[in-house]
This record gives structure tokens, sequence and C-alpha cells, in this order.
């Protein structure tokens, strides 16, 4: 009678499992409070949306790090899709709602009763400027079973990366909201039914630059093992504000000409006034020089918990940071990215071809600039106009200058601190669908498709190659994710070593995958000439 009540009791508990499966809900018990999430049927995922991780400060500490989330006593329903934090051009988003108290997670965890999955934390991309969690989703990942993934949102532009220095606004806002997500994930994850202990966090554009420059903060120690860092570095020109507080002054003059307070109190007095909507509102994206203001930066000691301590270069140089295994590519015409600009710029780049030099180049005088940049305009145009005869040269400077350049840096850096596990990858793959080289018949893989390959997207419509492509870089993440290793035994794909400091092998992902030599080496080992002898280290708001 006993066994037979014990089994009555088991079935039940089991009838209540499914059902909760079969009502497509999931609870999960949260220190928080409850929450509830809901599954999508067409993935057999379910889906937990706008969940606070952490409360963004206002008022005069807008720009400070976050605040620890709300609590709740009653089961809070995870279906928010809709805030986004501010940011330029948010009035596009007509189906968003823009708010200040916008740091929110979303969970997608498969439909399984296993635990201890290990975990992916996507960071979204934007240029620090713009963007939002489930700008991309990874449902389809998460479909697999294999893995449980996290996105969110963080403070980006202003709101999020202007560095004065001082107490109002330390700097690195974003960042620290970066690292508060990742916190809550380590609490928190369990419940979902994550191995806290095993997560990989992965981003492309800023997205990949803020993956690589987790990886050098004592802020992030112990909140991840692994890193997926695509079309962004540590050390690029988008990495670290060159000099923040310049910056902030030379952005206040869009909104003050007239205003003669040059020092920071004065500068301080200005952003904690001035309203977001207003300080939001200068398109930032097309900047010359290849930075984009508002970044990460190097913050200056005021006695609170600093994101970034040291200059990225110096801190890899130093080995004082934790080594992980890193999983690190690019696309073959990142530059396709600034064809945007290519009939404008054209003049101006005949014109004065140092106004289009990285930001991150430092000169003793201005002759000394000009002859840097025709320099390295002979290298990528000889004695040709820029124009459309040169359009593919154009997009070579630019894939070269403002992203892949600094990511083959970073890998020889790396590797020279110690770093041994850096699998790197170039995605040349292209279809009909693919990106034109202006006034050409040369296709390339724009910004991030390496990324987006990897992500959901409507495929009704895409070619059989490109679908393949999909289900691989997938593969390869899911692989990289579970093991460390991208290409573990029983992949299809070809043996994959780690890099070494001279860029070797990296893996070619196009028609066909196979292992090559250096990217561009000529183009690469150029750059190191230039960057050798003028690269220009960021300073801390004081320079101190």
């Amino acid at each position: 009678m006993r066994a037979r009540k014990m089994f009555i009791l088991l079935f039940a508990c089991l009838t209540v499992t499914l059902a909760k499966v079969a009502d497509g809900r999931k609870y999960v018990d949260l220190k928080q409070g409850p929450v509830l999430g809901f599954i999508d049927q067409d993935v057999e995922v379910f889906g937990f949306y706008g969940i606070p991780y952490a409360t963004a400060p206002t008022g005069r500490d807008r720009f400070k790090a976050p605040l620890p989330p709300p609590i709740w006593n009653n089961t809070f329903k995870a279906i928010d899709q809709e805030t986004i934090c501010p940011q330029y051009g948010q009035e596009d988003y007509k189906d968003k709602k823009v708010k200040e108290d916008c740091l929110i997670a979303n969970v997608f965890v498969p439909n399984t009763e296993t635990k201890n999955l290990p975990v992916m934390v996507l960071v979204h991309g934007g240029a620090f400027q713009l963007g939002y969690g489930n700008s991309r989703t990874p449902k389809q990942l998460v479909s697999s079973k294999r893995i449980i993934a996290v996105t969110f949102n963080y403070r980006v532009g202003p709101h999020g990366f202007l560095c004065l220095g001082t107490e109002e606004a330390p700097g690195n806002a974003g960042m620290k909201d970066q690292v508060a997500l990742l916190r809550w994930v380590k609490e928190n994850i369990r419940d979902f039914g994550g191995n806290p202990d095993d997560v990989t966090i992965v981003g492309c554009s800023s997205g990949g630059a803020s993956v690589d420059l987790l990886l050098l903060s004592k802020m992030a120690n112990g909140l991840f093992n692994k890193a997926i860092a695509m079309s962004g570095a540590n050390v690029g020109v988008f990495g670290a504000q060159v000099d923040p507080i310049e910056n902030a002054r030379n952005y206040m003059k869009n909104f003050a000409r007239n205003y003669k307070g040059d020092d920071v109190e004065s500068l301080v007095e200005f952003y904690v006034n001035v309203p977001l909507e207003l300080l939001n509102s200068v398109d930032l994206l097309g900047t010359k020089d290849l930075a984009v203001v508002f970044q990460p930066c190097v913050e200056a000691d005021i006695g609170i918990e600093r994101f970034l301590h040291d200059t990225p270069v110096n801190i890899i140089k130093n080995g004082d940071y934790v080594r992980r295994p890193l999983l690190y590519g690019f696309a073959n015409m990142e530059g396709l990215y600034r064809t945007r600009y290519f009939e404008s710029w054209t003049v101006g780049m005949n014109d004065n071809y140092s106004e289009y030099l990285p930001a991150d180049l430092g000169f003793r005088t201005e002759e000394e600039k000009q002859e840097v940049a025709e320099r390295i305009k002979q290298f990528y145009f000889g004695d040709k106009l820029v124009d459309n005869k040169t359009s593919l040269e154009y997009v070579e400077y630019f894939t070269d200058a403002m992203f892949v350049y600094a990511m083959q840096r970073s890998v020889t850096l790396q590797v020279g601190a110690g770093n041994n596990d850096i699998y790197l990858f170039v995605y040349s793959f292209v279809d009909k669908d693919s990106e034109y080289v202006p006034y050409t018949d040369i296709q390339g893989a724009t910004h991030c498709m390496e990324a987006h390959a990897a992500m959901d997207e409507d495929e009704s419509e895409i070619t059989p190659e490109y679908k393949l492509m999909k289900q691989t870089m997938r593969q390869v993440w899911l692989d990289f994710i579970t093991t460390g290793n991208p290409s573990p035994q029983g992949s299809s794909l070809p043996p994959w070593p780690p890099s070494g400091a001279n860029r070797t092998p990296c893996m070619d992902f196009g028609r066909t995958i196979h292992l090559s030599g250096p990217f561009e080496e000529k183009r690469t080992r150029f750059w190191d000439n230039i960057y050798n002898q003028y690269y220009r280290q960021p300073v801390t708001p004081y320079k101190l």
C-alpha cells in the first residue's frame, strides 16, 4: 500500500511538471521574488523578458555605477520586450519604451530537465551609442538544449560613458552595468538551470570590444571563464577614450556654443542638469577619426571601484589580468560598414587624408601628422585618387584601421602575455545577398556578419549555402561555449590550433572552410610599423 502511495505521489509530481511545460509557463523563484516566463513554441525555448538586474541611478547620480535591483512579493510576469535605454535615434524605435531605469535582463532557457547548463551572456553592439539587449536573439542556439543564454540592456552614449573622473561622473557606467549583469547571473542563473561557474561572454562590434575589456577588468574577475569577441578589440580605436575631458568639452559645444566654463566642475554642472533627451540628440556614428566619442575610459582613482585601472595595452603587457580561452573573429570586409559615407568622404580624403586617421595615433607636430597620413594613403591608394575607381581600397583601409588591425594587435599582445588559448578566425562567406563594394562586382562579408550568422533571423528566403553556414557557426559557438575549444574531437571542422603571436593559424569561414596563414599579412605588418611609432595611449580624466 505504501509503495502504491509513493507511486501516486511521484506521478502527481511528474504531472505538475509536465503541466507547467504543456501550459507553456515556467516559474523561477529568485531572491528578488518569483518570476514567470513563457515558452516560444516555435523553438521550444522559455523566454524570461525584462527582469531588472540592477537599478539605474537618476538625477545628479545618473552617471554613477548601478544600484541593486528591486525586489517583489507577487509573481513577476517576465514579458517586457519594450524597454530600452535612452539613446540617439530613440524616436525611431516605435515599438519600444525609452526608460532611464532600463537595466533589464532577458533569459532564454531550453525546454529540458537538464540542469547545470553552460551559460552564454550576449553583450549587444551599437558603437557604445545605441542598441538594446534583444536587438539580436539567440533562441536557435538555446534550442540545442546545450546552453542557457542571457541578453541585457546597459546604458549607452553619454549616459553610459561620460568620463570626468569626478564623484558625479567617474566613468564607465555602461561597463559597470555589464559587470552588474554578470554578478546577477552569478547569483541567479542556477535557478534557471544554468551553471554559474561556466559562463561565456559574447559580443560583436562595441559588444566585442566590451567582451575584450571585461577580460582585463578586475571588477569582472570570477564572473566568467570563456569569451567570444568579434569585430572589436580592447586595444582598438574605440576600446578606450584617448582624452575623455576633451571629448566632454567638445560634445558640450553642441548645446552650449557660448558656454564659457572650461573647468571640470563646470562640465559636471552642465552634464548632470542637461535633459537626457537633449544629451542623446547628436549622431556620433560618423566620426572621421573612427572613435565614437563616448566609449569606455581609463578611470582616475577617486577611491571607488574602477572598471579599468590602466590602459588596455599596459594591462596586457604587464600580464595584469586573468587569461581565459578566447574565440576571436572578424569579417573580411569590415570596412563595408563605412561605405555609407563613401560619396561624402572621398573629396575630403583627397584634400586632407589626415582627418581620417585613427584617433589613437599621436604626433608631435602637424607636419609629422601630414607625413604619416601621406604614407598611409600611398600604401592603400598609391598615386590614385580616392574615388569610384578605388572603392575597394577604401573598404580595405577602413577594414584595417577601424577593426581588423586592432584585433590582430591584441592577439599578438595577449599571446605575448601568456594566453595560449586564442582561436582566431575570419568570416569571408558571401552569397547572392552579400554586400558589394561600391562601383564593383566584388562582394565581401561586412561588419559583424560572423556574429549575425549564429543569431536568430528569418531563414525563409536565405540561400541553402547561407543556411548551412549558419548551422556551422552555431556549432562552432556551442562547441566553444561547452568545451572551450571551437573544434573539439568529433567536429566536422579541420583541426584548429590556437593562434601564435604571428596571428596564425586563422580559420577561414568562406565558401570553403579551411585553416589559413595570417590574414592580409602585408597590411598587418604595415600597421605594426605605424602603431609601434605613433600609438597614443589613452589618458585618465585628470591625466594622472
